[in-house]
């Protein structure tokens, strides 16, 4: 073999093996990025509990603590120091201390903080992280968690599973535990309308139902609703056959179990019945859209693709369709699916999983194509003791803003954008496009 080949073989390889260093970020972008007050796009607040007083338990529909133990990403395992970071940011926790005398620490500044700050623990967690809005993907809301600061997003997959869910949810040891909750926030939401029993036909329990529940929460202060569908079954929600969907209702509106090809045609109709009204109401419609979590997560069933023949659904052009998490890792998919005119993406759980080098090339790729369809967000969660949601929302803040500079500097670099467009771009992902997305009135 030729010897100069092998050379140049060899300096390929190792150069994919090391890639070179990063451009620097550019400082004066940096800082006004970093002076943006963003609107979050996805998170999960909690509720200020007071010792004592019993847990906050409304912040998910589907809480995962009740499916088999599953191994997270790196970043968000107890052993990254970024953690530690954002809690010296936030407490001023500087203990070298580990294991139980760390914990010991952190409660203890923990509860100093809480105490001082109240039921304004939320807004003050804002603060930090330099986030003026979140989008709050909850049950309810309730003390601390109010507007202007705290837009609602309530949950409706379960409007979606009105029939017996048993068959559903034995599929897989994750969905046993998650299917019998969408039952639990049904019958609670027919408590909160008046109606004890189901009606026998699928046109009543839509008039009955669905759409009152819809109003209810748009009255409520809903901006958004949301759809976790992707850990109960694939988001194939394929045309609708509205006659086989009345008849499985019909047949199992007083009882028995519908088979797994009969409930999905029940859910790909009220699916769109759902994010219809909810067009109809001015509320946008959040999608999950991501790879995880859960030992028994169907991946493939999360494929942003499999939205397409919804997303395509003329009927639903009317309302507002975010695919929240960017249907990571599958964002070539996602970047396609940002030419219906409806919809739009997020960053959200990106910025917890990804660093701020691998988030840039994903936000370079889409700000190419769709500047104006691009949101930030941080999947703010808590996972206690090892950490909470406001380390969580800090941390994500910070690794988006970081990658959002790296992002631009590049483009500014190569010559694709000048710095009053990328001081432009800046302001439409962390808050402009947010704006427009969920039609926000701010002051």
């Amino acid at each position: 073999m030729n010897r100069t080949f092998v050379f140049a073989l060899c300096a390929v390889v190792v150069a994919a093996r090391h890639p070179p260093a990063q451009t620097p970020v550019d400082s004066a972008l940096a800082a006004y990025i970093d002076g943006i007050k963003a609107i979050d796009s996805h998170a999960h607040p909690m509720l200020p509990v007071a010792p004592g007083a019993p847990p906050d338990t409304e912040f998910d529909a589907l809480p995962l603590d009740g499916v088999p133990p599953f191994p997270l990403q790196a970043r968000l395992r107890p052993d990254n120091p970024e953690w530690r970071l954002a809690q010296r940011a936030l407490y001023g926790v500087t203990s070298s201390d580990t294991g139980a005398a760390y914990r010991d620490a952190l409660a203890s500044a923990q509860r100093s903080v809480a105490q001082r700050e109240g039921d304004r623990f939320p807004s003050w967690a804002l603060d930090q992280a330099g986030i003026e809005v979140m989008m709050a993907n909850r049950i309810a809301l309730g003390p601390g968690l109010a507007p202007p600061r705290f837009r609602w997003v309530a949950f409706d997959d379960a409007l979606m599973l009105p029939l017996d869910t048993r068959t559903e949810a034995a599929r897989t040891p994750d969905t046993r535990s998650l299917y019998p909750r969408e039952s639990k926030l049904l019958r609670r939401y027919m408590h909160d309308l008046g109606v004890s029993a189901l009606p026998r036909s699928l046109d009543a329990y839509i008039v009955r139902i669905v759409v009152p529940a819809l109003a209810k929460q748009k009255a409520g202060g809903a901006a958004a609703i949301k759809f976790e569908a992707a850990y109960l079954r694939p988001l194939d929600f394929d045309d609708p056959d509205a006659a086989l969907a009345h008849r499985v209702y019909a047949r199992y509106a007083a009882g028995g179990t519908p088979t797994h090809a009969e409930y999905k045609a029940l859910e790909d109709y009220l699916f769109r019945v759902i994010v219809r009204e909810a067009g109809h109401h001015g509320m946008s419609v959040q999608i999950h859209c991501l790879e995880t979590y859960g030992g028994f997560y169907d991946a493939a069933g999360s494929a942003p693709h499999l939205l397409e023949p919804a997303l395509d659904d003329s009927t639903l052009r009317g309302t507002t369709i975010i695919l929240i998490h960017g249907g990571w890792p599958l964002v070539g998919e996602t970047q396609t699916l940002l030419a219906k005119p409806n919809v739009y993406t997020d960053m959200s759980a990106m910025t917890l999983i990804l660093g701020p080098a691998e988030l840039a090339r994903v936000l370079r790729q889409w700000l190419g194509e769709w500047p104006d369809k691009v949101l930030f967000g941080t999947d703010a969660f808590d996972n206690s003791p090892t950490y909470g949601w406001a380390e969580s929302a800090l941390l994500g803040a910070k690794t988006a803003r970081r990658a959002l500079a790296m992002a631009l500097t590049g483009m500014m670099r190569d010559g694709e954008i000048d710095r009053p467009r990328a001081e432009q771009l800046a302001r439409m992902v962390m808050r402009d496009n947010a704006v427009a997305a969920y039609h926000l009135h701010l002051n």
